[in-house]
Formats: structure tokens, C-alpha cells, sequence
């Protein structure tokens, strides 16, 4: 590759990492990076020094990661205060529902619909002093005091319970309680997961960091490579 083509590529890459924070990474093995980041942004803008994850940017990449066959795992970088369920759920989905490897490794935090984002990949990691918090739905704006507003509330928080707890260890019992824990939270109920108290509960598979998820990532890469290649 001639200097000139080098140079390209890396103007490609800087482009792509400030436009959507995402990158394919890697030589040999293609790597799909996803950043998820501050608030998931959904169906309405958020104001502009807010750090964002817009599903419109992600929901087509996580598409080219099953569609490109050069790309060959997903990593899932979260830090992230939660946002909008509906988007987050998706996008979720999306990651829930590739044929490629996928690993994602919590920094920060992964809170709120973070949890599904967390969750939805193969496997997971979190580093020691990363945390999830978890509690009820939430919503802002306009609300109708009926019956029905609560019904709704309830099926989106069983939307979410029911996809966290068909895709990590714990129980949906054991969730609930942690979602109306009264004792942690000041001015509101629900409960924060340091590190290894995660991996206690059952969310999240392992404590670990960057160079864990690359090498777990690679190991379920190749794994996957060799059984494709028994089955031709």
C-alpha cells in the first residue's frame, strides 16, 4: 500500500470515529468497534452539548456488520446514562440478532436501558469500577393519569425484563427486586452494580478490560471460523 493510500485510509478512520464513533479495526481478524456512549438519542433531538448515541447512525452500521463478510465480530464499548427505551431496545436487537461473534465490555457505566445494551452481546465484561444502575421505567413529558398509562408503563418495563433476563443469568424475580430497592438511591428506587457485584447477580459474565474482550472476541471468532468450516 503506497503512502498516499495510507494516508487515505487514516482520514477515513478519523472521519468515521468523529461522525459515529465507530470503526473496523484489525488486519487479519475485522473487528466492527460500536461506541455507546452518553444518552441514546431516539425519535427526538437532544440538545447539542449533550453527548449522544443516535440510533439512525448505529441501526445501519449494526446492518453492514451482518451483511459485510470481512467483518467478523462486534465489540459493544458502553458508557452510557441510558435514554430513550424504545431505540435502546433496538438497538439491542439488532446486536441480539447477528450471526457474527459479539462481545461487549461496560466502562463507566451502563445504566437504565443500558442493561439490554450490556446484555445483548455473546458475552460480557465489565471493568472493576464500572456500574449499572437499574430501576423503573421513566417518563417525561405530558402523561394521561388513567389506568392505562400504568398498564403501558408496566408492559415496557416487561419488555425490558424479559429481554434482560433471556440473555444473562438472572432471574426475573431477582431483577424486580433490584428495579424497587428503596435503599440505595436518595430521591428515587432501584440499584447500583459495581464491578464484580454484576457479575455476582448474574448480568454480566466477567470482570475484565480492553485486552480481555479482544482476546474473548478472537477466541469466539475463530471458534466459530472452525465450525463453519466442518459443516462444509
Amino acid at each position: 500500500m503506497s503512502e498516499e493510500q495510507k494516508q487515505e485510509n487514516q482520514e477515513s478512520k478519523e472521519e468515521q470515529i468523529e461522525k459515529s464513533g465507530q470503526l473496523t479495526l484489525g488486519q487479519e481478524t475485522k473487528i466492527h468497534l460500536l461506541n455507546v456512549i452518553g444518552e441514546i438519542e431516539g425519535h427526538e433531538c437532544l440538545p447539542s452539548n449533550s453527548k449522544t448515541t443516535k440510533y439512525e447512525h448505529v441501526i445501519p452500521q449494526l446492518a453492514e456488520v451482518e451483511d459485510n463478510r470481512e467483518i467478523q465480530g462486534l465489540l459493544v464499548l458502553i458508557n452510557t446514562v441510558g435514554g430513550d427505551v424504545e431505540s435502546g431496545l433496538a438497538i439491542a436487537e439488532m446486536i441480539a440478532s447477528l450471526s457474527k461473534p459479539s462481545v461487549s465490555l461496560v466502562l463507566g457505566g451502563s445504566h437504565s436501558i443500558g442493561v439490554p445494551l450490556a446484555v445483548s452481546a455473546d458475552y460480557s465484561f465489565i471493568v472493576p469500577t464500572g456500574t449499572m444502575m437499574i430501576h423503573p421505567v421513566r417518563m417525561t413529558g405530558l402523561i394521561i393519569g388513567v389506568a392505562q398509562t400504568f398498564d403501558y408503563f408496566q408492559k415496557i418495563q416487561d419488555r425490558i425484563a424479559g429481554f434482560i433476563t433471556s440473555h444473562c443469568e438472572i432471574s426475573e424475580s431477582r431483577l424486580l427486586e433490584l428495579m424497587l430497592e428503596t435503599g440505595q438511591l436518595t430521591k428515587d428506587v432501584g440499584s447500583v452494580l459495581v464491578g464484580e457485584q454484576a457479575v455476582a447477580e448474574g448480568i454480566i459474565q466477567e470482570v475484565g478490560g480492553i485486552r480481555d474482550a479482544f482476546r474473548k472476541l478472537k477466541t469466539m471468532i475463530q471458534e466459530q471460523k472452525e465450525r463453519q468450516e466442518q459443516d462444509v
